[in-house]
């Protein structure tokens, strides 16, 4: 009987293996399903970009209004009727916060 018992064991563990550890096991299937999941993932974010590429190539191609838009900002470039004025940053109006500097050479007063 022990005998016997023993052999359905074997039995269960041999036919238990191909399910979890083989080649289509449990644990490949699994893996299989995160590398989908993430794969999905990934296309999904490339549709999105496509779509704004997409859009973007549509509106370059139909009108001007896109192109002058870019070369304004990208380019920096001014229609010849326009005037560019460009305001220097004031930095003594800027609050230092830095504590003033003594002079190290200079006396204390008395």
């Amino acid at each position: 009987m022990r005998v016997l018992a023993l052999i359905f064991a074997a039995l269960v563990v041999g036919l238990q293996y191909p399910i979890w550890l083989g080649k289509g096991g449990w644990f490949r299937v699994r893996d299989l399903d995160r590398q989908v999941d993430a794969q999905k993932r990934l296309n999904a974010e490339l549709k999105a970009r496509n779509g704004a590429l997409d859009a973007e190539v549509r509106d370059l191609k139909q009108g001007f209004e896109a192109v002058e838009e870019r070369a304004r900002s990208e380019l920096g470039m001014l229609r010849q009727d326009e005037v560019f004025f460009q305001l220097p940053e004031d930095d003594a109006s800027k609050p230092s916060s830095a504590p003033p500097q003594r002079n190290p050479g200079a006396q204390p007063r008395r």
